[in-house]
């Protein structure tokens, strides 16, 4: 993960024109180049992937992964030139299809769900936490390859509750954003 030269603010006009080889987010107008994800961090990303994904069919709520713009503080009618702060969940589900172009998000999903790697631990459990915690998202979700475990942060007037709920390897996780649904960890971690 690298950062570009600070010397300026870049916008989400900037980075539509940059090289589609490298994926980048924007923090608040400073760039940070992404890393391609482990294998272990794709493998528990296509099983959480799949477990949403066949919950949601027939239902409105849609589950999407990386690369996928969430556009987090754009309002309607915002131009890309105004909008500074971009990230790409490693899966997020967004029930409100208004949200929803052929970019990505526009605002802030219902539910979004990073993996932890060596290279995004830092942005992942501060940065990220605090932007998607002041933008709204209803449940965060940290997945931690290492420990095999899924902390789940959700959102309660306007702040994430503490102490967060933490779920190991052979729990099953209830989803809050979608009721009567659980994420079972065994398949998730399974190797």
């Amino acid at each position: 993960m690298t950062a570009l030269p600070a010397e300026k603010r870049y916008t989400y006009a900037d980075l539509l024109s940059w090289e589609e080889d490298v994926r980048y987010e924007l923090y608040d107008g400073y760039p940070i180049a992404l890393d391609s994800p482990s294998r272990s961090h794709q493998r528990i990303s296509l099983e959480l992937g799949r477990q949403f994904g066949n919950h949601l069919i027939g239902k409105t709520c849609r589950v999407y992964n990386a690369p996928f713009d969430v556009r987090i503080f754009e309002e309607e009618g915002d131009s890309s030139r105004n909008v500074s702060t971009v990230l790409q969940p490693d899966l997020l589900v967004v029930c409100d299809p208004k949200k929803l172009d052929e970019r990505g998000v526009r605002g802030a999903p219902d539910l979004v769900i990073e993996i932890l790697s060596k290279t995004t631990r830092r942005l992942d459990l501060l940065s990220k936490y605090n932007i998607y915690q002041r933008a709204g998202v209803r449940e965060y979700w940290i997945v931690d390859p290492d420990t095999q475990t899924v902390t789940v942060h959700t959102l309660e007037d306007g702040k994430y509750r503490s102490p967060a709920v933490v779920y190991r390897s052979d729990a099953s996780v209830p989803v809050g954003v979608l009721e009567g649904f659980q994420v079972d960890l065994k398949t998730v971690f399974e190797e």
